[in-house]
């Protein structure tokens, strides 16, 4: 397993050990095997560019996913290997944990599960496939808010975090 996180963003203090701790409690979870995966803490400038420049969207929004596998379309096996990049915007988390009335670390977290479900061949396009991936994604944002404090992502670790 390789999860490389980059905080890119400086509008909070991120504890990146600990967050690569919870993103390794999700592939347990998942039982994914092997993952090669980028995560990109970003702001909202950083957001819009890539999901303008990518995706043609405008605007920022709560997470991009890039899949850099080879693997065929369709709901896929946990057992193979991931490969991809995710583009998390925590500007955007502090928004949305204002609206859902949730913390902004717990935004960060869904939003990780969200791309990683993505890279796992989860799609949300049509309704009831969203269903489907919505009803996962809180699952799994359950699971790790009992097995991690979320909270304590917004601490920055006092060793190389």
């Amino acid at each position: 397993m390789n999860v490389v996180i980059a905080n890119r963003q400086r509008t909070k203090k991120i504890n990146a050990r600990l967050l690569k701790q919870i993103v390794g409690g999700l592939f347990m979870e998942l039982k994914i095997k092997e993952a090669e995966l980028g995560i990109n803490l970003v702001g909202a400038r950083e957001m819009t560019l890539v999901n303008e420049n990518f995706l043609q969207h405008e605007g920022s929004t709560d997470v991009i996913t890039f899949d850099h596998s080879n693997a065929e379309c369709g709901v896929r096996s946990a057992e193979l290997q991931i490969h991809g990049e995710l583009f998390v915007c925590v500007d955007e988390a502090l928004l949305q944990a204002r609206q859902f009335k949730t913390g902004w670390q717990s935004e960060v977290v869904r939003y990780i599960v969200h791309g990683v479900l993505h890279l796992l061949g989860h799609d949300d396009l049509r309704v009831a496939a969203r269903r489907r991936m919505k009803r996962e994604e809180n699952r799994l944002v359950r699971i790790l808010s009992q097995r991690f404090s979320l909270a304590q992502i917004g601490r920055a670790s006092k060793i190389g975090g």
